[in-house]
């Protein structure tokens, strides 16, 4: 048994304390305070969990706001608050880790002003920390109910990629490790970006077709870029690209997904986001997306045609349009 900690009482971090604890392990599940009703809504009613119908949290977890005691004498701290707030929290914790601390990053994006991904801002604030992330195709919904799902854990020392594993591998949730940390970190964080542009193609009524093409093309620019920016190629055809990506395209579950739907039948990103009612970080990503690729001079067509139409006011069937009829060219240039 181990002690664990997951910080973010939000959907996703509710979901992998359900998974940890139906395993066994020590659990705290905390929320910032200003978020306090998180945390009082699950004392009221563990079977009662807002966006996760059909989840119940076992009574093991404790739950609390107390962040010194959420981080004291843990053997792993899980940091599941939304990718805007990585940054704060992990500032927030650095009193409380001792040296060596294992943290997880379970967030996906990509921080707009400096560029890093999640796992390298906890290494920044926390400089003394042992980061990993853990990634895929791993709707928050289905972990809670112990649907079957696979996922990976990414670290550069083996050793912690292998203590994160033996925490959370169980018979219905199966987990892999690399060393690959940055590929799989920008395979989670920009695959939300493409997933936005599934939903538009959903929304405007196109059919399996129009998403299948959008899906292909768009592993291809996140696997160009994620291989110039130093990842490996294979990460992008794995649990934490091709999976996680196939998942946020098509699925109900999907934020992504349901905005872009959303924005292709009219309404406005203020106007989806609101109607979602959860953080979609696929629009938290596209500006940082696109200034990578202008970066590391990678062409990313459809993370361009995202930004206009979600930032510069173009409608969907033309950002469409725009990518049908660029130059015809090989699918794949060496």
């Amino acid at each position: 048994m181990s002690k664990i900690s997951v910080l973010g009482a939000g959907t996703w971090g509710t979901a992998l304390a359900i998974e940890l604890a139906n395993k066994g392990q020590e659990v705290t599940l905390w929320s910032a305070p200003e978020v306090a009703h998180e945390i009082e809504a699950l004392k009221a009613d563990r079977k009662n969990i807002r966006n996760l119908p059909g989840a119940v949290l076992p009574d093991s977890v404790i739950l609390t706001t107390d962040l010194a005691y959420a981080c004291d004498d843990e053997e792993i701290i899980v940091c599941a608050v939304a990718s805007p707030f990585v940054r704060s929290t992990a500032a927030m914790i650095k009193q409380y880790c001792k040296k060596g601390q294992i943290i997880v990053n379970v967030s996906k994006g990509v921080e707009e002003k400096t560029l890093l991904t999640m796992t390298q801002i906890i290494a920044e604030e926390i400089p003394g920390a042992k980061v990993a992330v853990l990634s895929g195709p791993s709707h928050a919904e289905e972990v809670s109910r112990g649907i079957p799902t696979a996922v990976v854990v990414g670290a550069e020392d083996k050793k912690v990629a292998k203590k994160v594993q033996e925490a959370f591998f169980a018979d219905m949730f199966r987990v892999y490790t690399s060393d690959d940390v940055l590929g799989i970190e920008l395979g989670g964080s920009l695959k939300n970006v493409i997933a936005l542009a599934a939903g538009m193609v959903d929304g405007l009524g196109y059919g399996d077709n129009t998403k299948a093409a959008l899906m292909t093309r768009g592993i291809a620019e996140i696997s160009r870029l994620g291989a110039k920016m130093g990842g490996h190629e294979t990460t992008f055809y794995g649990l934490s690209g091709i999976g996680d990506l196939i998942v946020t395209c098509t699925s109900n579950h999907s934020r992504n997904h349901n905005a872009g739907y959303l924005i292709g039948q009219g309404k406005s990103t203020e106007e989806a986001v609101a109607e979602v009612g959860q953080v979609v970080e696929g629009i938290n990503c596209a500006k940082a997306a696109l200034a990578l690729g202008k970066k590391f001079k990678v062409s990313l067509p459809i993370v361009e045609e995202i930004n206009d139409v979600l930032f510069h006011g173009e409608s969907v069937r033309d950002s469409l349009m725009d990518l049908l009829r660029r130059n015809p060219t090989e699918e794949y240039r060496k």
